[in-house]
């Protein structure tokens, strides 16, 4: 269950961050006549329940795990699968310097998942 709930974490906040980029805009908040407008596209409103659903599971997650597990461990996997998916998505490029720093987050994450005193 833990290891599930990590993944549906990993794909609401994913999912989010690809949805808001396509839906291509911030959004706008007004206030009018005293009436809040909120103003954004179906594609970036649908990103924002994703990214919205994400956190509250990280809250779950938080309260689960120890937090010094979970923070790094989500925030490296989240940080490469968006390395990855805006190459493939949105055609963005990465050098060198993006494969290093990809290549040091996953070292990072091993390093801290390996158990030393077997």
């Amino acid at each position: 269950m833990q290891v599930g709930l990590i993944i549906i974490y990993l794909c609401f906040t994913l999912t989010g961050l690809i949805l808001m980029k396509k839906g291509g805009n911030p959004g706008t908040v007004a206030l009018t006549n005293g009436d809040i407008n909120v103003g954004m596209s179906l594609v970036s409103m649908a990103g924002f329940i994703c990214y919205i659903c994400s956190f509250l599971l990280f809250t779950r997650m938080v309260v689960m795990f120890d937090l010094s597990f979970i923070m790094p461990l989500c925030t490296g996997i989240v940080q490469i699968l968006t390395l990855v998916s805006a190459h493939f998505i949105f055609k963005e490029q990465f050098g060198i310097k993006g494969i290093i720093g990809a290549s040091m987050i996953i070292i990072g994450i091993i390093i801290m998942n390996y158990n030393f005193n077997k």
